[in-house]
């Protein structure tokens, strides 16, 4: 590998200045640059790693009733939304889909926030939006109508971006005069340790008398503070918590955790694994446990991991793509990114715990998106999501045709008439180009085809069985 040469590391870290980017994120970025000058490519190899076997589990937790009030008046929630949702068409902030009964993703987080205050002596209990620059003014917007959800802190702060590289052993930043606005990419979740920081938002957190954060993705409904997973950091007096969840088959490719020699917790995501070792990675009997992206931190031991400059030590990953994502070929780039689980590697003391699944429900998928809306899932007058009784404690599995699916205008169109039934269904699987009527009904494990060129109308009030 070509060395970064000092000509294209003070040129991106111009960019930076430029760009009028926070003094803790260029000094992220310019240590992310030394570690690729010097070869490390961020990875963890599985000769280096050990399974994680047991944990602390979750659901055998309980609530201190006589110290819930306190810390909950101590706890800021932080969703992490900067995303836009491209992937499934959206044009705006993924968290303004609606998602459920009419009400988009921070409708229904605005609830469980209102429902956490109510139940528990009106805690301050802010909410708090790590934005980007295109999410900040629909998303405030949005949540406007909830009153000061954030309380005595400002509603959010902003990510940062940093230049994209480019990908042919100089590693200059990449120039792309056709949209200027692609030679930028978002820095990862572990973004948001320097951007509380260079924001200011951790200084006013503290100042202002919070000690614990619970930050989860915006589009994880499953993610909702639990009072018995607070009262168990604070007595363990825990720096930094990590959920995670059983592997299945679906999560091979997610980020698993994994145990260092000398007994540290570390998070692999599959970017950070050597090819050889990808079939371990993916080994969901060795590797038990995946992150759900949801973590606890104690604000007072992560400032004092910060430091002075807002810098922590997180394990670098390199994603390599084209500067233009639907055009495969323009130019090569290398983005440097961080994941917000990494630091549990980095804070001395850190910890992981066991949760179940009904706490990771992402919406990554137009797939996903049907399973939420339908039926198998109800929503509380709490916020919460909770599988329907007669789901058996299983959510169906879907399956849509991607060329007929997969953006949110053809998934609307095809289901205009609304979700159908799946409270019954195991699975269902949609090939072609598909249209629900009003009130199906699906029962057991369904494929529905259409002919090739054709399209199918499934009518009205129609049961699907198999």
């Amino acid at each position: 590998m070509a060395a970064v040469s000092d000509e294209a590391t003070a040129a991106a870290i111009a960019k930076l200045e430029a760009d009028g980017a926070a003094s803790a994120t260029i000094a992220t970025f310019a240590g992310q640059l030394e570690r690729l000058a010097a070869g490390d490519l961020g990875m963890l190899p599985e000769s280096g790693l050990e399974p994680v076997t047991e944990l602390p589990d979750a659901e055998s937790l309980e609530v201190d009733g006589g110290a819930i009030a306190a810390l909950l008046d101590q706890t800021v929630v932080i969703k992490l939304n900067g995303g836009l949702g491209t992937s499934m068409g959206l044009a705006g902030p993924k968290s303004l889909l609606e998602v459920k009964d009419g009400l988009t993703f921070l409708d229904i987080t605005a609830r469980q926030i209102e429902a956490l205050r109510n139940e528990h002596g009106g805690a301050r209990l802010p909410l708090v939006l790590l934005d980007s620059f295109r999410t900040r003014e629909p998303s405030l917007a949005a949540l406007a109508s909830y009153g000061p959800l954030s309380g005595d802190l400002p509603p959010d702060f902003l990510q940062g971006r940093v230049p994209k590289l480019v990908d042919d052993g100089s590693f200059a930043p990449v120039a792309w005069a056709a949209d200027p606005e692609l030679e930028w990419s978002p820095p990862g979740h572990g973004d948001v340790y320097p951007a509380l920081v260079g924001s200011g938002m951790l200084e006013q957190m503290l100042a202002a008398g919070y000690r614990y954060a619970f930050v989860a993705n915006a589009d994880n409904l499953g993610a909702v503070l639990d009072p018995a997973i607070l009262c168990w950091i604070a007595a363990e007096q825990a720096p930094f918590v990590m959920e995670v969840a059983d592997r299945t088959a679906a999560d091979r490719k997610g980020g698993h955790l994994a145990r260092r020699a000398d007994g540290t917790l570390v998070l692999r995501e599959i970017a950070q694994t050597p090819d050889q070792d990808l079939e371990a990675f993916a080994n969901t009997e060795r590797h038990r446990y995946f992150n759900t992206n949801s973590i606890w931190l104690d604000l007072q031991a992560l400032s004092a991991a910060l430091g002075d400059d807002g810098v922590i030590d997180l394990p670098m990953i390199v994603n390599r793509k084209n500067v233009d994502p639907s055009d495969p070929n323009s130019t090569p780039v290398v983005q440097l990114e961080s994941a917000i689980g990494a630091a549990i590697a980095a804070i001395p003391g850190a910890r992981a715990i066991r949760v179940p699944r009904s706490r990771f429900l992402p919406v990554k998928t137009t797939d996903d998106l049907l399973v939420l809306r339908s039926d198998a899932y109800e929503l509380g007058a709490d916020g919460q999501l909770a599988l329907a009784a007669t789901c058996a404690g299983r959510a169906p599995l879907v399956e849509l045709d991607g060329d007929h699916f997969r953006l949110i205008d053809e998934f609307e169109r095809h289901f205009a008439q609304g979700a159908p039934s799946l409270v019954a269904a195991e699975r269902l699987t949609v090939k072609g180009d598909v249209s629900f009527g009003l009130g199906v009904s699906v029962s057991g494990a369904v494929t529905v085809e259409a002919a090739a060129g054709e399209s199918l109308q499934v009518e009205d009030g129609a049961t699907l069985s198999g």
